[in-house]
C-alpha cells in the first residue's frame, strides 16, 4: 500500500485501521481471536496505523491492539488516545474529561502496559478539556516525548484556536475529526489551518458509522447497545431522506464498476495528501474491500459529479448527539 505523511514526518500507510468497534459501542464485543486475525490481516495486507483509545471498552480495545501487534511492534503506528475521567484501577467512567498533567502522564504509564510496548506513536487528546489550558495538556504531552514514551502529539476534535495554540508548545502532527461526504464540516476552518500549520488529518467514521456503504436504510435495526441509535442522523427518517446521498455515491461506484464504500474512501484520498481515513471494521471481507479504495482512481469528472449532486442534497440530522458535540470543537 501507498503510504502518507503526516505532520512532523510521521510515515503511514495511506488507509489506518480504526479498531474501536472491535471492543465498544458498536453493539457487543466482537471475539478476540477473530480480530487478532484481522488486525494481522490488515497488516499483512500493507495497514501500518492502528487507532485505538483507553476509553474503548474501557481499556479492553488497547489490550487487544496491544496482544495483536506485539509480534510486529515495530512495523506498525500505534495511536491512542487520552483525556475522559477515567478511574485507572477500575475503569470507572466518572462523567467528562480529565486533561490534567498528572492524569494524562498517568494515562500514558496505564496504556504503554496495556498496548504492550515501550512507546506511544501518536497520543491524542480524545477530547478537548474546558477546564485544563491546553498549553498544559501540550506541555505534558511534550514532556511524555522528552522521556521516550511518546513519539507524536495529536488532538481529536479540537477547534482552530485550540490547534494553534497547542501547536506552539509542542508540534501537532495529526488532528482526528469525522470527515466524509456524510460530514463535511471540517473543510471550511479546519482543513486549510492544518494545510497552514503541516499538520496531517485523520478522518474518523470516513463511511458515515457504516452509512455510506449502502447496506444500511431507514430498515435497518441496530443492536440494542449500539451508539447509532442515539445518533440523529441514523434516525429511521433522517436514513430515508439522506438516502439521496448514498444513491449519488452508488450511481458513481457502478459507473466506475465499484462499491459506495470504495467511492467514498477514495474521495476522502483524493482531498488531501496528508488525509489518512481510519475506517473500522469487525469483518474479513469489508477489510478487503476497504482497503481496495486506495487502488481507485477518481477523475477530475467523476470527483465533479459528485460535488454537483451533492450541492442539491441537505442532509437531515446532527452527526452525533447534543451531549456528545458539545465536547467538540472547543
Amino acid at each position: 500500500m501507498n503510504s502518507r505523511i503526516l505532520g512532523n514526518g510521521l510515515e503511514v500507510s495511506a488507509l489506518g485501521l480504526g479498531c474501536m468497534s472491535m471492543s465498544a459501542l458498536y453493539g457487543p464485543p466482537a471475539d478476540i481471536a477473530e480480530m487478532i486475525k484481522l488486525i494481522r490481516d490488515a497488516h499483512e495486507q500493507g495497514v501500518t496505523m492502528f487507532d485505538t483509545a483507553e476509553s474503548y471498552g474501557p481499556f479492553t480495545n488497547e489490550r487487544l491492539l496491544g496482544e495483536a501487534l506485539q509480534p510486529i511492534r515495530d512495523q506498525v503506528v500505534i495511536a491512542t488516545k487520552f483525556g475522559f475521567d477515567i478511574d485507572l484501577e477500575t475503569g470507572e467512567r466518572r462523567g467528562g474529561t480529565n486533561s490534567r498533567p498528572e492524569h494524562i502522564k498517568a494515562v500514558a504509564e496505564a496504556s504503554l502496559k496495556r498496548l504492550k510496548t515501550d512507546r506511544i506513536d501518536l497520543f491524542y487528546q480524545h477530547r478537548v478539556d474546558s477546564a485544563v489550558p491546553i498549553e498544559d495538556v501540550a506541555g505534558a504531552v511534550k514532556d511524555l516525548i522528552a522521556a521516550g514514551k511518546v513519539k507524536h502529539f495529536g488532538l481529536s476534535e479540537a477547534g482552530v484556536g485550540t490547534i494553534r495554540r497547542a501547536h506552539a508548545v509542542q508540534p501537532v502532527t495529526a488532528v482526528q475529526s469525522e470527515y466524509s461526504l456524510f460530514w463535511r464540516g471540517p473543510e471550511s476552518e479546519l482543513l486549510p489551518a492544518l494545510e497552514d500549520l503541516g499538520i496531517g488529518f485523520v478522518p474518523f467514521s470516513p463511511l458515515g458509522a457504516g452509512f455510506l456503504t449502502g447496506k444500511i436504510d431507514e430498515n435497518t435495526k441496530f443492536d440494542p447497545t449500539d451508539f447509532r441509535n442515539n445518533v440523529p442522523r441514523l434516525a429511521p427518517e433522517a436514513r430515508k431522506a439522506n438516502m439521496a446521498l448514498v444513491d449519488v455515491i452508488r450511481s458513481v461506484a457502478e459507473q466506475k464498476g465499484t462499491t459506495p464504500a470504495r467511492v467514498a474512501l477514495a474521495w476522502l484520498l483524493s482531498q488531501k495528501p496528508w488525509i489518512v481515513p481510519i475506517p473500522g471494521t469487525t469483518k474479513a471481507h469489508r477489510l478487503q474491500e476497504n482497503l481496495g479504495s486506495v487502488e481507485l482512481t477518481l477523475t477530475a469528472a467523476d470527483l465533479e459529479q459528485i460535488e454537483t449532486q451533492l450541492a442539491q442534497i441537505t442532509v437531515q440530522g446532527e452527526r452525533l448527539p447534543e451531549a456528545v458535540l458539545k465536547l467538540s470543537g472547543r
